[in-house]
């Protein structure tokens, strides 16, 4: 045993850390390695699960966009429409009521023609009435004079009572 190495203890030791290490790896490293393995794969599968979902939600988002712009054309053409149907609708009331305002305006002044008539002939009947009055007085009295003065008292009388 030259400088005092004992081979078997180096050996024996040797064969200790080899035992050492291959339990401590069987044990410890290889369960560690496989945990982190599967945890990665994990996190993996997660974050292709976030982009699937973020690409489906950006995908899904533009429909729904598309969708929005087509309802916001749509309500904007159904507006026009109403409003197209509000002015026809408004334009044929006004012809109607131009109509019945004519026609009104028609009936008023047939009213007012027949109302004039009838005035017209209730004036005459009291002319003829004062002038039939008058030529009574004017045969019963002899003097002009009187009779004149009568026919303008008469004539004064009438004046106020109308």
């Amino acid at each position: 045993m030259p400088l005092n190495i004992n081979w078997q203890q180096i050996l024996l030791h040797l064969f200790n850390f080899l035992l050492l290490f291959g339990i401590l790896y069987s044990l410890i490293y290889k369960p560690v390695t496989q945990f982190m393995a599967k945890r990665r794969k994990h996190y993996e599968d997660m974050d292709e699960k976030a982009k699937a979902n973020l690409a489906e939600a950006e995908k899904s988002k533009e429909e729904y966009l598309n969708k929005l712009k087509a309802a916001d054309e749509e309500i904007l053409e159904e507006k026009k429409n109403a409003l197209k149907a509000v002015e026809k609708a408004s334009a044929v009331k006004v012809k109607e009521t131009e109509k019945e305002v004519e026609k009104m305006i028609a009936d008023a002044r047939k009213d007012i023609e027949n109302e004039r008539k009838m005035m017209m002939k209730e004036a005459r009947n009291e002319i003829v009435n004062m002038v039939s009055d008058v030529a009574d007085r004017l045969a019963v009295e002899s003097k002009t004079s009187d009779t004149y003065d009568l026919f303008l008292d008469s004539m004064e009388g009438s004046d106020t009572d109308a």
